[in-house]
């Protein structure tokens, strides 16, 4: 398979080696020092496209992609406010996008867990929950991704949460917080992994 790569950091270098070692080939690597060479022509060589690039750049890759009517897969986070308008664009135009907060078996079966935790959890009305996510400081947004499915799960499952609010190291909220707000703390600490706590 012809794979373009739209975002050549951390994820897009890991990505690059495994697909490689599959026997798959990268036909084009997109990173800040390379912007010029993502054209609809050299995006026609893939059989997909792979965006891990940044918040910003996610839904101009997205919309670069279906004009050049390859199917993309999006590992990017931080641009979910325009989600509903691409998936009817995506729709309107014939075009294939999959997109997803983390793409993790492991994180997809906590996922599942967590949900599941949450709808008992709606029988005890004494207890809060919160959910905390740890990231390198490279990090670009926040919450992450992960942590916002994470949070919209718990709200499905408790009937007195009805939306979840960010505190970013620093500025703190958590005092100001209501009864039906489910909290998000979020921390950049250098070199660490991702971590998410409920």
């Amino acid at each position: 398979m012809n794979i373009a790569l739209l975002g050549y950091g951390k994820m897009g270098q890991i990505i690059e080696r495994f697909a490689t070692e599959r026997g798959h080939e990268i036909v084009l690597k997109v990173g800040i020092e390379n912007l010029n060479d993502f054209t609809v022509e050299n995006l026609k060589q893939a059989d997909v496209a792979i965006d891990f690039s940044a918040p910003d750049a996610a839904v101009s890759n997205i919309y670069k992609c279906f004009e050049a009517k390859v199917p993309v897969v999006v590992g990017t986070t931080g641009w979910y406010g325009e989600l509903q308008k691409i998936k009817n664009d995506c729709e309107d135009s014939n075009n294939t996008l999959l997109y997803g907060s983390n793409f993790s078996i492991g994180v997809n079966i906590f996922f599942h867990l967590n949900q599941v935790l949450a709808k008992l959890m709606n029988n005890y009305p004494a207890y809060d929950v919160q959910v905390e996510e740890i990231h390198h400081t490279q990090k670009l947004d926040a919450p992450s991704g992960t942590a916002m499915t994470i949070a919209e799960g718990i709200i499905e499952q408790i009937d007195s949460k009805k939306e979840w609010i960010n505190e970013l190291e620093g500025t703190p909220i958590s005092d100001k917080l209501k009864n039906d707000q489910l909290l998000i703390e979020s921390l950049r600490i250098e070199n660490v992994p991702g971590t998410h706590t409920v």
